[in-house]
């Protein structure tokens, strides 16, 4: 299942990116994945928000804030095509959050982690790549 987590300085979102960027990221991320639209895949995907201490992030060079957008998902899940599609609305996602243009994109960084398969667990039980396949295949609505 998918994870994604955004590391922001405090202050650094307007209030209505504040209010939202959490399930716009999660869409995001569902989207860019090819998981169906169903409840149970909506639920699945855990968003977080880690907001930074004042001054708790900086660079050699300013002040400026920088986010850090990091992803979770099963091996093999993502394509190169669906890598590059994630960075690019994930950044801008979170520029518009903060309420920035696109001239600022360097300050979002996105990684991503893929999870080797037999190394995730859910439910008291180990998940494999292949039963996400099947599962969303089943739940599938676009098809």
């Amino acid at each position: 299942m998918p994870m994604i987590r955004l590391t922001a300085p405090v202050g650094a979102l307007t209030e209505q990116g504040r209010q939202s960027i959490q399930r716009d990221l999660a869409a995001v991320l569902l989207r860019w994945e090819g998981a169906p639209d169903t409840a149970f895949f909506r639920a699945q995907a855990w968003s977080y928000l880690t907001e930074l201490p004042e001054r708790a992030q900086v660079t050699a060079e300013d002040d400026a804030p920088r986010f850090l957008v990091e992803v979770t998902v099963p091996q093999g899940a993502l394509s190169e095509r669906r890598k590059a599609g994630l960075v690019e609305e994930a950044t801008k996602t979170v520029l518009a959050a903060a309420g920035l243009a696109s001239d600022d994109a360097l300050r979002v960084w996105v990684l991503m982690h893929e999870q080797p398969d037999g190394t995730w667990g859910a439910g008291g039980s180990v998940i494999r790549y292949t039963d996400l396949v099947a599962l969303a295949k089943g739940q599938r609505t676009d098809a």
